[in-house]
């Protein structure tokens, strides 16, 4: 089992990188048993999708839920560039969601292993799993002007609708 863990979070690394931002940790850590190394330290451009955000610098929080109709909502969210962003997430489902930001190509990549591997767990800081009734918090920097979506990536839960857009003015 570790070693088929092992092979899935060192094939989809580069895709969650490149939609993480720079981190450290995520599902090829050591903490989770796994291979990785500390992508802290890599030199990146800035990415469309934006970065970790830093709680002390959060300028607003956002309120979304999720539920088994497989929406979100809000599901269409408006930021300014710069802006540092606390979504507070409450699954009100009877079945685990979860919220992951990215590019729409990169979110269907992402779904297509999921649909693989539908017990991968998540641990980045682009990506949160909340259980039934459970809530939580994400923190994300939206950088760049544009267009950033996000999804639940469990299985069949995208394909059935379960995405929303963050427009960056």
């Amino acid at each position: 089992m570790k070693k088929t863990l092992s092979i899935l979070a060192l094939s989809i690394l580069p895709a969650l990188s490149l939609a993480a931002g720079s981190h450290t940790g995520g599902h090829a850590a050591p903490e989770h048993g796994m291979p990785g190394h500390d992508m802290s330290t890599m030199t990146k451009a800035a990415s469309p999708i934006g970065q970790p955000g830093d709680s002390a610098k959060v300028t607003r929080t956002i309120e979304l839920t999720m539920d088994d109709s497989m929406r979100f909502t809000p599901s269409d969210i408006q930021v300014k560039a710069g802006e540092t962003v606390r979504f507070f997430i409450k699954n009100k489902g009877k079945i685990a969601h979860e919220m992951v930001i990215g590019s729409i190509a990169d979110l269907k990549a992402h779904a297509t292993q999921m649909q693989k591997m539908p017990g991968m767990q998540h641990a980045e800081p682009n990506m949160i799993t909340l259980g039934p009734g459970k809530r939580g918090g994400l923190v994300w920097q939206f950088d760049q002007a544009g267009t950033v979506d996000f999804a639940c990536l469990a299985p069949g839960h995208m394909e059935a609708g379960m995405v929303g857009k963050v427009k960056v003015s």
